[in-house]
């Protein structure tokens, strides 16, 4: 019947089959830029591989089927013995293999590893983001576990290992691990400090049985687990294997999984330890500067992660418009949407660009990037999360009703979108470590002003911004009910300098015009008419070039 009553026209084509990583200007003109020149071709090799898999019909078929079979705890087996396994569809199996095997975990102390690590990452998480969570904990595992020389050369060859390996088996018997993370309590939330899991000394150096229970616990099937718990000398950090060396389960209940707003693929569990048998990393009493390096690891990876999550959105919206039509012409053509897509891809531009300056800041290590770096991840972790909701919600409604439709991909990118400014620390976790830095630690401020400094005289909107900041700083009078506007302010800064020191003009002037400037509104599509807003778009086209 559907062929005599109508054919099906004006619809676009889906986007499929394209090369994630070449389609993106903006990210390869970062890998360019921030690799040393001795890895760059192997690098562009190896993200052109992951991106021809990350647009393949393959790989969204996996990312469909892995959110349509989310987990599902398993407590007791068949005759009834406690098994605490969480079981996932192979879909999702696939996806975190071939996260793992093409190095997701893998970016410590290889020339260009957190840059190239990072453009995989903003790459694959376009294919699908919940799997993303046991890779990002596993990466960011390595620098807390170096506190613990000896365990660390136990652990660390296998997270960074290229092997997948699912299944709960002691994990000297396998290729490759998993690392996941159990922090949260139920009365302490983001106070880490006010969690009440006891650590009782065993005779055996740095052993501990922990009792106690976590409320969020990270990838519960991961083969073991990065804890804070309270020992004798104050809070301290453990690590937790999930199955001991003689194959017997460490005391591990897993009591129920979170049912989640979106990240539906990946578990997160609520979890209870009676007697579980843990090694103590770093210092008793020293547990939350033990975990600040894979904190502040994971928090990149919540700006990774969201640009990524607005690259694919913007992505689809700029597809969807160029080949749709509407009122007698492209939508893509027509002043008001090219505007809204313009405003769309500025938002993506300033995320990725600023993820990746991250990025080589880790790689390069010093101490004046070190010092950059305690401020710039926290306010990008502020900044970056939350414009990620609101830029998918204006790119899904591009599409129109197409887009509110789950056959269409838009709603999963929505529903992830939240999840990253809550991950490791909401906004007023973040405002307010940023201001612990600007009044503790000078030299965090100073290489904060040195590399905004660098794009001094580029742009009059963009010096007075930061003369505008510097004000703001100045002032500390109830600076913390103002934290989170003095935060913005950094993150726009920042984004800013970078913009007008890498992007086109066109890209610079317009961001500058309208998160500097003030010429333009709250709401995307409000940019001055005025501005090169088709070359802007164009740089967004998710064509390869």
């Amino acid at each position: 019947m559907a062929a005599t009553t109508h054919t099906v026209s004006n619809q676009p084509p889906p986007l499929l089959g394209y090369d994630v990583f070449g389609a993106d200007r903006v990210l390869g003109e970062a890998v360019e830029r921030h690799l040393p020149a001795e890895v760059l071709d192997e690098a562009r090799q190896g993200l052109a591989r992951l991106g021809r898999s990350a647009g393949s019909a393959q790989a969204a078929s996996w990312g469909a089927q892995a959110n349509e079979n989310p987990p599902v705890l398993r407590t007791h087996d068949r005759y009834g013995h406690r098994v605490d396994e969480v079981e996932f569809h192979p879909a999702w199996h696939r996806l975190l293999g071939h996260g793992v095997g093409a190095g997701l975990t893998a970016a410590w102390d290889r020339p260009g590893g957190h840059v190239r690590r990072a453009a995989g990452f903003l790459v694959w998480t376009q294919a699908e983001a919940g799997h993303g969570c046991p890779l990002s904990m596993t990466h960011a595992a390595v620098p807390a576990l170096r506190a613990e020389p000896e365990v660390a050369a136990e652990w660390e060859p296998l997270l960074t290992s290229r092997a997948y390996e699912q299944g709960l088996r002691p994990a000297g018997r396998k290729a490759g691990a998993l690392l996941g993370m159990a922090m949260t309590e139920k009365q302490g939330g983001s106070d880490v400090r006010a969690g009440t899991t006891r650590a009782e000394p065993l005779a055996g150096e740095g052993e501990y049985l922990l009792t106690g229970h976590k409320w969020f616990c990270s990838a519960p099937m991961s083969d073991g687990f990065l804890v804070l718990a309270r020992a004798p000398d104050g809070p301290t950090c453990f690590l937790l294997p999930r199955v001991l060396p003689d194959g017997t389960r460490n005391p591990f209940a897993i009591q129920r999984l979170k049912d989640k707003l979106g990240n539906r693929s990946n578990a997160s569990a609520e979890v209870e330890f009676d007697g579980t048998w843990a090694r103590r990393i770093g210092a008793e009493g020293r547990g939350v500067r033990t975990i600040i390096g894979m904190v502040a690891a994971t928090r990149l990876d919540c700006v990774t992660g969201s640009a990524a999550l607005m690259r694919q959105a913007v992505a689809q919206a700029v597809h969807h418009t160029t080949y749709r039509s509407a009122f007698g012409g492209p939508l893509v053509e027509k002043p008001l949407m090219r505007n809204v897509l313009a405003d769309l891809a500025l938002e993506s531009e300033a995320a990725t660009v600023l993820a990746m300056r991250l990025a080589a800041a880790y790689d390069d290590g010093g101490e004046s990037e070190s010092a950059f770096l305690r401020i710039a991840v926290p306010a990008a972790k502020f900044w970056v999360t939350k414009r990620c909701a609101s830029v998918v919600g204006e790119a899904l409604e591009c599409l129109g009703g197409n887009g509110y439709v789950e056959e269409s991909g838009m709603p999963r990118l929505l529903r992830e979108a939240p999840l990253n400014s809550i991950w490791e620390g909401s906004g007023n976790v973040q405002a307010l470590d940023v201001l612990r830095a600007l009044r503790r630690e000078p030299l965090a401020l100073n290489a904060f002003l040195q590399e905004v400094g660098r794009a001094r005289g580029a742009d009059h909107r963009l010096d007075a911004a930061i003369r505008d900041l510097l004000t703001e700083l100045a002032d500390l009078a109830g600076i913390e009910a103002r934290a989170r506007r003095v935060v913005e302010r950094v993150a726009l800064v920042l984004q800013g300098s970078l913009l007008v020191r890498w992007a086109p003009p066109e890209v610079a002037d317009a961001f500058c015009a309208s998160r500097l400037g003030g010429d333009g509104g709250a709401a995307f599509g409000t940019l001055p008419h005025t501005l090169d807003l088709a070359s802007v778009v164009e740089r967004a086209r998710p064509v390869e070039h």
